[in-house]
């Protein structure tokens, strides 16, 4: 991606406010997003080598955002993704039960969106900020 460009951001989340502010406050950064409130139709849209970062939320009706993923993954092998989650997560422990899959970033909810900018900024050049 050059520097004139700017990062396209697929976010997934199936509370709809909270969808529009994450939306804005990313778009508010410079970057393109599009979001979705539900994980079939984020997934039937879906095209690889099209988005820099994906943020899922982890737990939504019918396809939870690991299940996303991984149907995401079978068509794009390359793009960053993100999880995000108003519970604890351990790394850890997410290594253990899903140790194929190279996860480092995960965003508590509720974020500020100063916050989740800097997050997606440094995911986005490959410094990703420790995991919270």
């Amino acid at each position: 991606m050059s520097s004139s460009q700017k990062a396209r951001i697929l976010v997934v989340d199936d509370e709809p406010d909270l969808t529009l502010v994450i939306k804005y406050g990313l778009e508010s950064a410079g970057y393109l997003v599009d979001a979705f409130n539900n994980p079939e139709q984020a997934l039937s849209h879906f095209k690889p080598d099209y988005y820099d970062l994906m943020l899922f939320d982890v737990r939504m009706p019918k396809i939870n955002g690991f299940q996303l993923y991984r149907e995401i993954r079978k068509i794009d092998s390359k793009t960053k993704v993100c999880f995000m989650t108003a519970f604890d997560i351990y790394l850890k422990e997410f290594e253990k039960i899903f140790p194929s899959y190279d996860i480092k970033c995960f965003i508590k909810k509720p974020i500020k969106i100063k916050d989740l900018q800097a997050m997606v900024k440094g995911q986005l050049e490959n410094n990703p900020e420790s995991p919270t």
